[in-house]
């Protein structure tokens, strides 16, 4: 499948903000909860993720599906790791399936948010944005027959690193990956006080964009250290990036949900139930097992129940899923690509 770009005309992209805006307020009168959602949604059987609208006017049936990955390592892997799954999910639901390729979390954000994105994977820390402010519906996780795939937070130094215990890294340097990123920022500034270390006061963060990109800057020496997911620094290792004997691992947290996948709340309901069919009966391919260490399929989750714990790390940290947010969000990563 190939990549798919989108432009929104200036004209366009202000009416379209209107008429969110307007319809958020439709909605707003017209709804008896709303829990943390953004205004323009309802969750009226408060299982804290969008409703589908009530008017069925409102209901998108596009004849194109446009779908992505989080942005995580080399997009162009993903592109082609899902190609497979794309042909799938266009025979189940009769419509063509595109790949849009996103760059940042905060944009993969607003892609859903605009219209743009219909379906998407998105990485663990940044779903809650997606569901307050998207209206996106997690639907599942990479997984087995039994069980989700998870995955560590884990702090990384060099294998020839002077840094053995976590208390060695006051003072150093620090790679935090994105402010969004669960393992790579949010879980760290939640469970280190605990220990002892307080990002920011007892070593400095530098913020790398990516996992992998915190990784190799541990690797050359950029940073001291760094705490990623383990499932991003394993999948490195398989493929020959990078060695594991160049590394030792100081920390290793309890067990996270990966990256969450699902759909646009306003997709007509006929199309949603055979977007979620086509998630829930696909089996994964050898190729696309080896890239995703080892995972089969795509297994059933909630928001409200399996993602709690991503919500309570959130919530510790400070971090509010809003407007205001996702704009710090993506002021922090245009800072950060620019390095």
């Amino acid at each position: 499948m190939r990549s798919f770009k989108l432009t929104l005309n200036p004209v366009l992209a202000a009416a379209g903000a209107l008429m969110l805006a307007m319809s958020g307020t439709t909605m707003a009168n017209d709804c008896s909860n709303q829990g943390a959602l953004d205004d323009r949604y309802c969750d009226e059987n408060q299982d804290m993720v969008a409703d589908a609208p009530k008017d069925p006017s409102q209901w998108r049936d596009p004849s194109t599906l446009v779908f992505t990955y989080t942005p995580v390592e080399d997009p162009a892997v993903y592109q082609d790791a899902f190609a497979d799954f794309q042909k799938h999910l266009s025979e189940a639901t009769g419509k063509r399936v595109v790949y849009y390729s996103v760059h940042s979390n905060s944009a993969q954000v607003e892609a859903m948010r605009s219209g743009r994105l219909h379906i998407a994977g998105f990485s663990t820390g940044p779903t809650g944005y997606a569901v307050n402010l998207a209206g996106y519906v997690p639907i599942a996780v990479k997984g087995y027959e039994t069980e989700f795939q998870g995955y560590n937070l884990i702090m990384l130094v060099r294998a020839d690193s002077d840094i053995n215990t976590m208390e060695d890294l006051k003072g150093r340097t620090v790679a935090h990956t994105s402010v969004s990123s669960n393992s790579g920022n949010l879980a760290p500034r939640a469970l280190f006080p605990d220990m002892g270390l307080v990002p920011d006061e007892d070593y400095k963060v530098a913020y790398s964009g990516k996992h992998d990109q915190s990784v190799m800057g541990v690797l050359s020496g950029d940073y001291d250290a760094a705490p990623v997911a383990s499932d991003v620094y394993d999948r490195m290792v398989d493929a020959g990036r990078v060695s594991a004997d160049d590394f030792r691992i100081i920390y290793r947290s309890a067990r996270f949900p990966t990256s969450a996948f699902g759909y646009a709340h306003d997709l007509h309901p006929e199309l949603a139930e055979k977007v979620r069919e086509a998630f829930l009966s696909y089996r994964f391919p050898v190729e696309m097992q080896e890239t995703f260490d080892g995972a089969d399929r795509f297994f059933p989750i909630t928001y409200q129940e399996d993602w709690k714990v991503i919500r309570d790390i959130a919530h510790a940290t400070g971090t509010a899923y809003t407007e205001r947010g996702l704009q710090q969000l993506a002021e922090r990563e245009a800072a950060a690509a620019k390095k």
